[in-house]
């Protein structure tokens, strides 16, 4: 335990009209700074998380930190990607810069603009995080891979419609009390099980319900060593934390199986002697309700094919056993790519405080993040608890 969260700020996440990534960054920077009880000029260095790509015409964007404060002008700023785990790429790199000891406080900040494109265009930039040597022929973006993992695994184990719409159901129905979250709707399990009009299908057997959003958003938090942290008002230490990446072909590995997350998860555990029935949430990358399904079992919650046991069974619900997504997840929440893992980590220091409001869960002293890029290509986990 050598690095804390001390301070943060994040937008609502949706459709950000008449805003660039410039302002939403800049919107985030300085507050969260502040939140930490630091001035701009204390931070030693910045990492921003921004997979960019042809959502943004500006792709050098590290720098664009400093516009939110001249103070902040000759500190050391770096643009961090790694696809949809931009974020939590971001808030290691800053927690490995502190650890090296070149520094004391470091300000993270996650962005993405995504709704200025077309859908189809968002889809085939994401795509890009695939294997385009074997992938970029499939049909629907990222929506068509994870339909094609949805179809292997409903041939392995059988129809999972039913376990799916809950997730769904469960996601948007913790949506509500998220006021940073996109949608803020409880649609209710029959809506997101049934295919219609307003819930149509998107890939394979996806429907609308079954896949996150495309959103605009920012979120930024403060990191500093534990020293420096009891000095602040509020600091929630990364008890620890893991990157595990796998093959990009989809084609070398069993996509039904998860193995980067299993060993991401498993190596942030064993670091922290805890097993995953000690954590109070879990905030995971449901950028498609497949992939929590298949996060369940790689998290150990279940065995392979039995991960619709933990759904049915209430465990992941706010009030289950292991909370899953209180925040509603990247379903109800959005997915501005670059912001998402910086948003996991705030929205899981703000439970481990006390501080989240209707999305609190009772009691939250240890909290689970896991953020992926690709499909579980690059894997991220990181155990929150309080410092004091």
């Amino acid at each position: 335990m050598t690095v804390c969260i001390v301070g943060w700020s994040h937008l609502p996440f949706g459709k950000h009209e008449n805003e660039d990534v410039e302002s939403l960054i800049t919107r985030v920077a300085a507050d969260a700074v502040a939140d930490a009880g630091f001035a701009p000029c204390d931070v030693d260095a910045i990492f921003l998380g921004h997979f960019g790509g042809a959502l943004s015409p500006q792709a050098f964007t590290s720098s664009l930190v400093l516009q939110a404060s001249d103070d902040f002008r000759f500190k050391p700023a770096t643009r961090v990607e790694n696809a949809c785990a931009t974020g939590s790429a971001a808030v290691h790199q800053g927690a490995d810069f502190l650890e090296a000891r070149r520094g004391r406080v470091v300000l993270v900040v996650g962005v993405e603009k995504m709704t200025d494109l077309p859908g189809h265009l968002v889809g085939e930039t994401l795509l890009t995080a695939s294997y385009l040597k074997e992938e970029s022929d499939i049909q629907g973006g990222f929506a068509g891979v994870f339909a094609l993992i949805a179809n292997q695994y409903y041939q392995r184990y059988g129809d999972q419609s039913d376990a799916l719409a809950m997730i769904a159901a469960k996601n948007h129905r913790n949506g509500v009390d998220n006021p940073f979250a996109q949608i803020r709707k409880d649609l209710g399990y029959e809506f997101c099980r049934q295919v219609s009009d307003r819930n149509p299908i998107v890939a394979g057997p996806l429907k609308r319900t079954d896949c996150s959003l495309v959103s605009d958003g920012a979120a930024a938090l403060v990191l500093t060593d534990v020293e420096t942290a009891l000095g602040r008002q509020k600091a929630v230490a990364l008890r620890a934390r893991a990157q595990v990446n796998d093959y990009l072909p989809m084609s070398r590995r069993d996509v039904t199986e998860l193995e980067g997350c299993a060993r991401a998860w498993g190596s942030a555990l064993d670091s922290a002697k805890l097993a995953i029935d000690d954590l109070s949430l879990v905030e995971t990358h449901d950028c498609f309700t497949i992939a929590e399904l298949l996060e369940y079992e790689a998290m150990g919650l279940a065995a392979p094919g039995k991960g619709a046991e933990v759904i049915a069974e209430g465990v992941t619900a706010r009030d289950g056993r292991l909370p899953v997504n209180p925040s509603g997840g990247l379903k109800a929440k959005g997915h501005p790519i670059g912001a998402t893992g910086v948003s996991m980590h705030v929205l899981t220091s703000m439970q481990l405080r006390g501080e989240a409001g209707g999305m609190q869960v009772p009691g939250a002293s240890l909290g689970g993040i896991f953020n992926m890029g690709g499909v579980a290509v690059a894997n991220y986990v990181s155990i929150l608890e309080p410092l004091r």
